[in-house]
């Protein structure tokens, strides 16, 4: 069974999706499309901006959206997925690919969310750090004896956690981790906590906005990184796509799923190829793959 994977923030490069609208008229058409939604031309930033307005959380999400789904669409007969997934924002691309959200409607949804989460981090300076070489429940233990906003926001794969919170708890939490072992403590790059309790204006901004959207049944399961499970009811996925923003991305648990539920190859669609990696870090017998024109 094919299963399809969905990148999300940090795939970008500038030229991404420059040979979509280059080399075929629908995807021209998209990209236009695109440009009119969002009131800015992303497409001068994604084929030809510096790396410094590509990183901006407004465009960086939508970009990395149209990437994957345009190159979704241009696969035609070839992307025929028996279950679908995605990375954080990657789970937008997901919901579109298999049809449970319109074009339009993510493109927007995504835009919205984007906004919402730059809001946050200006609103609150706060950050993430990934933890190497220690078990989750190990990191688990740890941040819980911090008096401070740190939590676990991504569990990429065994032995592979990302953590988010204040500029303090991350400080705290990174000292700490690696008392206990931990290979590595790395502060990311990025505009604030993701995934965790101080995204809750942004959760609260998104869940208006996806309240007022339509969502239909997906032609395939959808795995959501809330709970990893497959889902197909239009109420549920709403429900846990807002939730999402706040919780942690299960992706370990997600790719374990999948392949307790029967899939034996995994393709990335997107930017980027971080996501074949951590399958391969959860399972290195199973197949991987790049989504590619031709």
């Amino acid at each position: 069974m094919k299963a399809y994977i969905f990148p999300g923030q940090g795939a970008q490069f500038i030229g991404m999706g420059k040979d979509l609208f280059d080399n075929s008229r629908t995807g021209k058409e998209l990209f236009e499309k695109a440009n009119d939604i969002l009131g800015y031309k992303i497409t001068d930033i994604m084929f030809s901006g510096t790396d410094e307005e590509l990183r901006q959380t407004k465009v960086t999400q939508p970009a990395i959206f149209l990437h994957s789904v345009i190159l979704a669409h241009e696969l035609g007969d070839n992307f025929q997925p028996d279950m679908v997934a995605g990375h954080s924002l990657g789970e937008f691309s997901a919901l579109v690919t298999a049809g449970a959200l319109s074009f339009e409607d993510g493109l927007t949804l995504v835009y919205a969310r984007a906004m919402a989460m730059q809001a946050a981090c200006e609103a609150e300076p706060s950050t993430m750090a990934a933890i190497l070489g220690l078990e989750d429940e190990v990191v688990e233990s740890v941040l819980k004896g911090i008096d401070e906003v740190v939590v676990p926001a991504n569990y990429n794969s065994h032995g592979q956690l990302v953590i988010s919170g204040s500029i303090k708890g991350i400080d705290i939490a990174c000292e700490k981790l690696k008392e206990a072992g931990a290979r590595r403590a790395l502060q990311l790059k990025v505009g604030g906590a993701f995934h965790s309790p101080l995204m809750e204006p942004a959760r609260v901004e998104l869940a208006k906005a996806i309240e007022n959207t339509l969502f239909n049944p997906p032609v395939c399961p959808v795995y959501q990184n809330v709970n990893a499970k497959p889902e197909t009811s239009p109420e549920k996925i709403k429900e846990n796509l807002i939730a999402q923003l706040t919780s942690p991305v299960r992706w370990t648990q997600t790719i374990e799923n999948m392949i307790a539920d029967g899939a034996d190859m995994f393709i990335e669609v997107g930017p980027g190829n971080v996501l074949q990696g951590l399958v391969k870090k959860v399972d290195r017998q199973m197949e991987t793959g790049k989504a590619e024109l031709g």
